[in-house]
């Protein structure tokens, strides 16, 4: 058996490390912004009920949305 000469010191990589490649790069692209949304529906969800005393399911009903939307963006004073 002979080694594999390499007169370039370039090798080609496998497919599979290309692939595993292109997976991790995607895996780190989106991680960061899952966690953010993630961590953003869980703290509604918290702030909404522990501190707010209210129900955890009005924290994604539009209503309750319109509503503080309303009252920042209210006309007048």
């Amino acid at each position: 058996m002979k080694a594999p000469s390499r007169s370039n010191g370039k090798s080609k990589p496998s497919a599979g490390k290309v692939i595993a490649r292109v997976v991790w790069m995607s895996v780190k692209l989106l991680i960061i912004p899952v966690l953010c949304v993630a961590a953003l529906i869980v703290g509604l969800a918290i702030g909404f009920s522990v501190l707010g005393d209210k129900p955890m399911s009005e924290v994604f009903d539009m209503k309750t949305w319109k509503h503080m939307y309303d009252l920042v963006f209210a006309e007048g004073a």
